[in-house]
């Protein structure tokens, strides 16, 4: 799951959460969430980068989820 808004209590944390609950035994690997930070928003306009998810929080999270299931 990917938003800009911060993650916690978002949108994007109830749809986590909701399709973890409804298909928990149908997923092959957990829920994730990258989201903005969890800080006051608006941050300074030159600090905007930092709080937004971008590419590299974004394949950080994809990596997390790649393992070696043993099939070649």
């Amino acid at each position: 799951m990917v938003q800009e808004a911060r993650g916690f209590a978002g949108v994007g944390a109830e749809i986590a959460a909701r399709v973890q609950e409804r298909a928990f035994r149908w997923l092959q690997a957990p829920v994730l969430r990258v989201a903005g930070l969890d800080i006051p928003y608006p941050p300074p306009p030159k600090l905007e980068h930092l709080h937004l998810p971008g590419v590299e929080r974004v394949l950080d999270a994809i990596a997390q989820l790649q393992w070696d299931d043993g099939a070649a």
